[in-house]
């Protein structure tokens, strides 16, 4: 396998044009896979004797290590290309990659919308009920300060100085005076008096934007209101 694995590198730089890089990841990824069939002793010089089963065992191991979706589907993705070059080269007559399935990757919430979406969001129709004030509390301050989803619903009462129109930012032992304007600061006010003591579950607490149970806002609920 060894020296196919170098055919298939020369391959790629001479046909497909790779970065150095890319062929470095794709010899990593194979180097292991090969690592791995030796240690369990199944025979990888022929590689026309590595079966799905084969490499089905080592995904599965992969996982077992704790490796991460993204990793894992890398390596699916270059033992894939591989072996379909293997195919191609008339080494093998059946793919057994072909079947390979990579894991679902978590998608990762994003940090911030964009200018567009928020003013997307507060566009539409709005009513006086608790959560619709908090709502439209949270897209003007957003809009009008640029701050992270984060950093928006980790705010306590205490960071907000409504009077003055500016909220103080907490980041890494580093604090940030945020303006903001009329909109932001009608919205918050509205939602403070109307909206929050309503909602909150535990009265002394100083979390500025709480979810419909009561408790502490977080970037999943975030981004589910925003979604729905």
């Amino acid at each position: 396998m060894e020296t196919t694995i170098s055919d298939f590198i020369t391959y790629l730089h001479n046909t497909r044009k790779t970065s150095s890089n890319t062929e470095l990841s794709y010899k990593r990824d194979l180097v292991k896979l090969e690592k791995y069939l030796s240690e369990n002793n199944i025979n990888s010089d022929d590689v026309s004797r590595i079966t799905e089963k084969d490499l089905n065992s080592y995904i599965h191991s992969l996982m077992e290590q704790g490796f991460k979706a993204a990793t894992v589907s890398r390596n699916i993705a270059s033992i894939k290309a591989f072996f379909n070059y293997c195919q191609k080269a008339d080494l093998i007559s059946k793919d057994p990659s072909r079947d390979l399935k990579a894991p679902k990757i978590e998608k990762k919430l994003p940090e911030i919308l964009t200018m567009e979406e928020v003013v997307r969001l507060l566009e539409q129709p709005n009513s006086d009920t608790p959560k619709e004030l908090r709502d439209k509390a949270m897209l003007e301050l957003l809009y009008a300060t640029g701050i992270r989803v984060s950093e928006l619903i980790n705010l306590s009462v205490d960071d907000v100085n409504i009077k003055m129109c500016y909220i103080m930012c907490r980041d890494s032992n580093k604090e940030r005076v945020i303006p903001f304007g009329h909109k932001a600061k009608d919205a918050l006010t509205r939602y403070m008096k109307s909206s929050r003591n309503t909602m909150i579950n535990d009265k002394h607490s100083k979390i500025l934007f709480v979810n419909c149970s009561g408790a502490p806002m977080s970037r999943q609920g975030f981004w589910k209101l925003i979604k729905y």
